[in-house]
């Protein structure tokens, strides 16, 4: 089957994201649609055993300059001055086989479980450090005063950046995940975070330190290394991930628990439920809500329709995760659901090479959190929340809480 139909998207639909994917899922877990704000027209995958398969699906591709042909291909000229670019490009989300595979293990070896598991002290100093300078506090902006510094503390550490750079750094990557800003706002951070990433490299390479990006600068696995280009978008592929999601997963989750009482009562009960409740909040309301950007190197049919070659391909992990073909009762948050194979960190050889780190650091900081503050509340209605105006990233510009 294929249908010419076009939905065209909402320029807010991030406000409402997963009403926004119930309402497509209606008509189909593959939808044909045109994304604000330049009018991109992609297909959309709502369903979760369809983004499951498309995920893993090699004849869909990721390599950057194969989605430029796409979108030359879709867009005017004038739009396609909205991107980065090349230069902050050359990383392995955006990559495919041999070169996503080169790529990928020259920096899997950093987020193993057994070694993200020796970060775990310095989580927890982080975490209390962050706790201790909320106490004595009435009110507090949960995501500014917590969600936000514990992970880019932690991965700016990670890979050597200095302190003093990282409030200047999260303001690039804020400008650069955000449809709400002017073009070239955009062009003006990424041209900033090239210039501060090239220069570090530069410093990492002539005075190298005990971190990770000192250590892939000088990487070598079988023979092989890292290009500069490479180094400078691996790097920012890294600091960017590496702290977006984990601020998301634990605001959002926060604000799960805080909506549903006796799901939040029953957690303090039950400390040990935390890495099950986790999962369900990954599942619940995740940190992503459509994956990168894909396009079909050749026709691909899915759910009886044929997306022809050269199409691009978005797929909603918030969608698929909430679709009642796979989790009963989806809009319901379980802190004791059995919630395995969830799609918030993606799927198939792209998945999330962070996924341990954000799952160490939203444990801890959620006990710590709940454990300190017993009589943590909302401090404003679900309805005055606002959630960031991305496609790519779910989460919220602040959550007011009472402490």
């Amino acid at each position: 089957m294929t249908t010419d139909e076009i939905v065209e998207v909402a320029a807010d639909f991030a406000q409402d994201a997963h009403l926004f994917s119930e309402i497509l899922r209606g008509g189909g877990p593959v939808r044909r649609v045109r994304l604000p704000p330049r009018g991109l027209p992609c297909y959309l995958v709502t369903g979760f055993a369809e983004a499951r398969a498309l995920l893993a699906d090699p004849r869909l591709q990721k390599n950057s300059q194969g989605i430029r042909e796409v979108f030359e291909a879709k867009l005017p000229p004038e739009a396609l001055q909205n991107g980065l670019g090349q230069d902050l490009s050359w990383h392995m989300l955006n990559s495919d086989p041999p070169d996503h595979t080169r790529l990928r293990k020259l920096v899997n070896k950093a987020f193993t479980a057994r070694t993200v598991a020796r970060l775990r002290p310095r989580v927890e100093e982080i975490t209390a450090e962050l706790l201790d300078a909320l106490a004595g506090q009435e009110r507090a902006d949960l995501v500014a005063a917590f969600a936000a510094p514990l992970p880019i503390t932690v991965i700016c550490e990670l890979l050597g950046v200095q302190e003093a750079d990282r409030a200047e750094f999260s303001g690039w990557s804020k400008t650069l995940l955000s449809a709400a800003v002017h073009p070239e706002q955009v062009q003006a951070a990424a041209a900033s975070m090239f210039a501060y990433l090239t220069d570090l490299i530069a410093q990492k390479r002539a005075e190298p330190a005990e971190d990770l990006l000192s250590d892939l600068v000088h990487a070598t696995d079988d023979g092989d290394s890292l290009s500069e280009p490479e180094l400078v978008s691996m790097a920012f592929l890294l600091l960017v991930a590496g702290h977006e999601t984990t601020v998301n997963l634990i605001a959002n989750g926060v604000l799960a628990l805080l909506r549903e009482p006796e799901q939040l009562a029953r957690l303090r009960a039950e400390p040990e439920l935390l890495p099950g409740a986790v999962e369900e909040f990954l599942r619940f309301d995740g940190p992503i809500h459509l994956a990168t950007l894909r396009f079909t190197a050749e026709p691909v049919e899915v759910a009886g329709v044929t997306i022809p070659k050269g199409e691009l391909v978005l797929v909603s992990l918030l969608g698929a995760n909430r679709d009642p073909e796979r989790y009963p009762e989806p809009d319901k948050l379980d802190i004791t659901r059995a919630v395995g194979g969830h799609l918030a960190f993606g799927h198939g050889i792209h998945y999330c090479v962070g996924a341990p780190l954000a799952r160490l650091e939203a444990e801890i900081a959620l006990g710590g959190l709940l454990a300190r503050f017993p009589d943590i509340a909302l401090a404003a209605e679900p309805a005055e929340l606002v959630y960031r105006a991305s496609s790519l990233v779910h989460g919220l510009e602040a959550l007011p809480v009472r402490l």
